[in-house]
């Protein structure tokens, strides 16, 4: 396994490279100028080890979509997505009063070794008016780099409190009446060269479009780039106890589009609301493998069952 070096910018962000030289992964948690966009941390650029980003940035089409970061497009009348909020009925409205922020606290554990980077963050959820809605406990590990395989991995794991006096209400678009649009959670959004993107989950051989809504334990998704004769693979994993009915407060399903807009989500509301009651807590754990190359559903398979949480 390969080392890393970690640039700590105070008040900005944590950069992570690898020994070749690339930087791999920038988690930026500065807060954002636009109150729109619903400010939170977010980690962009993401790369392959070869230097390939398989992040976007504020595209055109949603300016508030910033690599990956932690989302709630529908809590208790609040969007801590970013952009337009969907509304029944009446469609997509810019409705500025709904936007709430993710602030960043702390850093109250951050540790560095040579083939391992492990924070834990500190952050507060809040509503529009200022109110403090929820604390959540964010952990992120940046393990497992394979300069020879050509792959590393980034955990991320998310512990939310509720801390207001009133139960949080987790839903989505689809809950709020609009179809197949389920998106909430953790959320990633690819650069233009993952329009097309080849999807894939353990046990099906469904196309991307097929995948919507559905649950599996891993889903994968391989493009070619543009400008470069390369491929990267990204596999985004749900820990083993993410899908046990006893362990989670909800069943995930996954958001995935590969084509204009390239997304996936592991989204916890698609599409049923769920409650956290006052002074409870949920939590996630997850897994995304960044790797160069167009890995094939037994890679993907055999690595992951080497890899143990």
């Amino acid at each position: 396994m390969g080392s890393i070096r970690v640039n700590h910018s105070h008040g900005d962000n944590v950069a992570v490279t690898a020994a070749n030289g690339t930087e791999i992964l920038r988690y930026v948690y500065r807060p954002d100028p636009e109150v729109f966009e619903s400010r939170k941390p977010y980690a962009h650029p993401v790369r392959t080890l070869s230097g390939r980003t398989v992040t976007g940035y504020r595209p055109s089409d949603h300016r508030w979509h910033k690599g990956l970061q932690m989302t709630a497009s529908h809590l208790s009348g609040q969007n801590f997505w970013g952009g337009n909020s969907y509304v029944q009925g009446k469609g997509y409205l810019p409705l500025p009063e709904r936007i709430g922020s993710m602030r960043h606290d702390e850093f109250p554990q951050f540790t560095v070794e040579d083939d391992r980077l492990a924070v834990t963050e500190h952050l507060t959820w809040v509503e529009n008016g200022g109110a403090e809605w929820a604390h959540e406990k964010r952990e992120l590990a940046v393990h497992s780099v394979d300069e020879t395989a050509g792959s590393w991995v980034l955990d991320w794991s998310i512990r939310l409190t509720n801390t207001r006096p009133q139960p949080l209400t987790f839903g989505s678009p689809t809950t709020a009446g609009r179809e197949m649009a389920g998106y909430t959670g953790l959320h990633w959004r690819g650069p233009r060269d993952f329009a097309g993107a080849t999807a894939f989950v353990p046990d099906s051989d469904a196309e991307a479009e097929q995948l919507m809504g559905t649950q599996s334990p891993w889903l994968a998704l391989t493009t070619e780039h543009d400008g470069v004769d390369a491929h990267s693979t990204l596999v985004f994993v749900h820990a083993p106890e993410n899908l046990v009915d006893t362990t989670a407060i909800h069943p995930s399903h996954w958001f995935i589009r590969a084509e204009s807009t390239p997304t996936v989500a592991f989204s916890w509301a698609f599409f049923e609301e769920f409650q956290l009651p006052p002074g409870e807590s949920f939590a996630y754990r997850y897994r995304i493998v960044i790797a160069d190359g167009a890995w094939e559903r037994d890679r993907v398979g055999a690595y992951l069952q080497s890899l143990p949480w």
